[in-house]
This record gives structure tokens, sequence and C-alpha cells, in this order.
């Protein structure tokens, strides 16, 4: 006598069907990184060959010459990135979790306008923008400055992290705002002390975002900054490796993977918080 399935169980042979699929698609993810990964310990000659091989004369030299600066000033470009990165999360962080809190709490004159000026600003590509804010930062004398660039990273970063931030304040109940203005605290110091912690999922996922527009942004880069070798950002100073006539793969590979590295950290701090979502409120009313 068969024994019937559960409603919604899956058959052994649909189940080995999706987690097949699942591991193909994983392999075909993962096989890029890992090839690039190989090919750093390679050396430049054996990188690209008919017949590629998976170990093909091993050697860490590649490392050793993108981080002894023989290849390229990295520590330099790493640290240019680090603070034009980190300034860009801090900043565009605050201005859009004020900003999305704000619009989510209040109804002011210019409020379905400011709503729909986030959503205008992420239909146009960057390289439309790069010569009118070539402009501004010309004008405001901060062309070629990592500040200017800063700025032109929080341009596009805050809209949409504004526009994220502002449906997860909607769903943490109105009924706490009420009842810290009760206990004497101001608007701001609803927002700072409780709103603040109740968001930090959201905040969190922001974060990430506003990273990774500054960290592994090239476009922008190469255009707002000066052209001496100490002001570039990692994204920019790779391009030392591409050259005319021939493409250092080993060295090439191997400053990829060191810049990956912070995102990957980034990343895993962050997680859980990704996980989460910003679907789910931080409190049930």
């Amino acid at each position: 006598m068969s024994t019937q399935r559960k409603r919604g169980a899956r058959s052994p042979l649909a189940s080995f069907g999706l987690h097949a699929t699942l591991v193909l698609a994983s392999a075909i993810a993962v096989f890029p990184v890992f090839w690039v990964l190989v090919t750093s310990f390679k050396p430049d000659s054996r990188a690209v060959e008919p017949t590629p091989k998976l170990i093909n004369e091993f050697t860490t030299g590649n490392y050793t010459d993108v981080l002894t600066g023989a290849k390229g000033d990295f520590l330099s470009w790493f640290g240019n990135s680090v603070l034009i990165a980190a300034l860009t999360t801090v900043i565009a962080v605050f201005l859009s979790a004020t900003t999305g809190y704000a619009v989510s709490r209040f109804r002011f004159p210019g409020y379905r306008a400011t709503m729909l000026s986030f959503l205008l600003i992420q239909m146009f590509p960057f390289a439309v923008l790069i010569v009118p804010l070539y402009n501004i930062m010309l004008s405001l004398g901060l062309q070629g400055s990592s500040l200017g660039l800063v700025l032109i990273y929080c341009t596009t970063a805050i809209p949409f992290c504004a526009y994220m931030l502002k449906s997860y304040f909607d769903t943490i109940p109105a009924d706490i705002d009420e009842a810290g203005r009760i206990d004497g605290l101001s608007h701001f110091g609803v927002f700072w002390r409780l709103v603040m912690p109740l968001a930090r999922p959201g905040l969190a996922v922001t974060a990430f975002y506003a990273f990774l527009t500054a960290w592994g942004e090239v476009a922008f880069a190469s255009a707002f900054l000066s052209a001496a070798d100490q002001s570039k950002t990692l994204a920019v100073g790779l391009q030392v490796f591409v050259q005319q006539n021939r493409t250092e793969w080993g060295h090439l590979a191997a400053a990829s993977i060191l810049v990956a590295i912070p995102a990957v950290i980034v990343f895993y701090l962050v997680q859980r918080f990704l996980v989460t979502g910003l679907s789910a409120g931080a409190v049930k009313g």
C-alpha cells in the first residue's frame, strides 16, 4: 500500500533536480572568483595559456610585488579607498536616515516631490551625470580632491538609501515616537535614542550599499580625482596592470583579491541584517 505524501512535500526526483540545479548555479557563480584566486598565484607568463592548468609554477610573488609597491602604490590606493568609502558611508547613512525618518513621520510641503525626486535620480545612468557634476565640483574648487569624490558618491547613494530607510521607518510604530515625546524627548532625541536603535537592520543594509558604492566605483573616481598616482583609489589604480601592449594578469588578479577582502569583511559583519531584510519591522504593534 503506497504511502501518500504530505501536502507540499517534494518527490525524491524533484528534490534531486532542485539540489542539482542549486549546486550547478553555485558552481557557475563561484568559479570566476575561484579562477581569479588561482590566477593570482601564477606568474604573468603562465596566467593565460592555451591549455590552462589549475596549478602552474605556484608563486606568491604577485602579492609581494603589489604590497611592497614594486607594482604600483597599492598601500596609498588602499588608504585613499578606505578614507573615501568610510566618509561616504558615514555621511550617506546619517543624511539618508534623517531624511527617511522625516519623510516617514512628517507631512510637509514638498513631501511628494521629495519622494518623487528620489526615484527620478535613480533613473539617470552615472555616465550622464559626470559632466554636470564635474562642472559643479570645478566651480566649488573641489575637483581632484577626495572630499569632492565623497560628495559625488553621496549624491548617488543618499537617494536610494533614504528611500529604503523610509520604508523601514514606516514599519516602526509611531507610538514609540509619542511615548518619547511624553517623556520629554525632542524630535531629534526620539529619532536618535529610540528609533535609530530599532532601525539597526535597515541602517546596516544601507551602510553596506553606501560602502560598496564608493569602494569599487571606477568612472567617477577616474574623472574626479587627479592623475597623480598617490591620489588614486584601488579601483582606478588597478588600471596600471593593464598596459597598451600587455596585461599583467597575475598581478591584476592578486590586486583584485586584495581589493575584495574589505568588501567581504563588511558583508560578513552585516550579513545577519541582510538576511533579516527591510520588510520585517523591528517592533510589532
